[in-house]
């Protein structure tokens, strides 16, 4: 029999070898473009800066850590298993969708595989979590990991809700144009109660906070272009700077219902418009009011990201 230590390695050393081997492939429609983010001035490349902020922000909250869970615990020795699909609204008529291999309808699909785990250390009332998360159409996955710990649970027969509150991590693979880290701290209010005597239900309403810290690689303006070939082309490689982290909130509704040990887990989640700021030394210049015919990097990038909704529908095995 596979310990339980066992089987929360195998699904790490799956979302690894997942990640890599997404590598390896043609793209595909929402697969990253980060050089039409870049403006050729001169003999160099000027990247936009509120354009790259932009889009690393809706993209972290379709990559975020997934919640899908109420505050009650599995319990000491308990396991879940589930597979989801998401559904996350983007602003995809704005600028910097434009960094995409194919134009995108305002919609990207998400389907994920996780393995739950309750535990009775470091303190009572402890979860942890691992898990992939895939792009659809793309070759982008997400790993992702959390702790929960319950502050109060298990007084269903008392009028009293369970609370908990959660640490998680989502880090993308599969592009070599960006990393993409989205950290995630929420809190989480749920009720559990019996249905005729058949289900359990467990209605939820939470808040979360994102911070998205977006660094760019090496970028080829002009990859059809070979360096050895023309030397000058050694001048069209760019990077976006390192911006402040990118923060977002989020609004979670959701219930979880469970019969037997099988569950249906449904959820919404609405991020806030996104307004924080990567205020760069030495200027107080926004990025907003550049010219556009002398691009500059030197400027204050406020993320611009709309609000987006995310609607995910979960399948499990509660054991």
């Amino acid at each position: 029999m596979i310990g339980p230590t066992r089987l929360l390695a195998l699904a790490a050393l799956s979302t690894v070898a997942l990640g890599a081997s997404s590598r390896v492939a043609a793209a595909d429609d929402n697969d990253l473009v980060l050089s039409r983010l870049g403006t050729i001035s001169g003999n160099s490349v000027v990247g936009s800066n509120i354009n790259f902020r932009s889009l690393a922000s809706e993209l972290g909250v379709v990559m975020a850590p997934r919640l899908l869970e109420p505050a009650d615990t599995l319990g000491f020795g308990g396991f879940h298993f589930s597979a989801d699909v998401a559904f996350t609204s983007i602003s995809s008529d704005a600028a910097y969708w434009n960094a995409i291999e194919e134009p995108n309808d305002g919609t990207m699909a998400t389907t994920g595989l996780f393995v739950k785990k309750g535990m009775w250390l470091p303190l009572p009332s402890f979860e942890v979590g691992i898990g992939a998360v895939h792009l659809g159409s793309s070759h982008l996955w997400a790993s992702q990991g959390y702790v929960k710990f319950a502050l109060q649970e298990g007084y269903h027969d008392l009028p009293l809700p369970s609370v908990a509150v959660r640490g998680a991590a989502s880090r993308m693979m599969g592009s070599e144009q960006i990393d993409l880290t989205v950290a995630s701290v929420d809190v989480v209010v749920s009720k559990d109660f019996g249905i005729a005597g058949l289900f359990r239900a467990s209605p939820y309403v939470g808040w979360n906070w994102l911070i998205i810290v977006p660094r760019s690689e090496v970028i080829d303006k002009t990859p059809n272009i070979d360096s050895r070939d023309d030397p000058t082309d050694a001048n069209m490689n760019f990077v976006f700077g390192d911006q402040d982290d990118i923060i977002r909130q989020r609004i979670l509704l959701g219930t979880k219902l469970k019969y037997y040990i099988f569950t249906l887990t449904l959820e919404a989640d609405f991020a806030l418009a996104g307004s924080s700021v990567d205020d760069r030394a030495g200027t107080d210049m926004r990025c907003v009011d550049v010219d556009p015919s002398t691009p500059t990097s030197n400027c204050d990038a406020t993320d611009a990201a709309g609000a987006q909704a995310t609607f995910t529908t979960s399948l499990g095995l509660d054991f």
